[in-house]
């Protein structure tokens, strides 16, 4: 793969993560903080590809193969599961 792409995925993934990290530090919400773990998914899938593409980025390849699964539990916590969304609302 040409050094341009390599470099395109390398900094995608730093600025979408950057990006997603401010989202989630905001706590703007349920949706957004979701949105957030969205954006974070495009990084770690990013980043994935760039790790293992690159022979020196194995290791930042290797940790978000972990952090992919991390973020998927973030998206299927904020955005995917009626049970965390209907025990906030329910009264008690």
């Amino acid at each position: 793969m040409s050094q341009f792409w390599l470099q395109a995925l390398q900094y995608y993934g730093a600025a979408a993560g950057t990006l997603a990290a401010l989202i989630v530090s905001l706590n703007l919400g349920r949706k957004w903080t979701g949105v957030g773990f969205v954006i974070f998914v495009t990084s770690s899938l990013t980043l994935i590809a760039w790790g293992f593409l690159d022979d020196d980025a194995a290791g930042i390849g290797t940790q978000n193969l972990v952090l992919f699964v991390i973020n998927c539990i973030g998206v299927w916590r904020y955005l995917l599961s009626s049970r965390t969304r209907s025990a906030k609302s329910a009264p008690g």
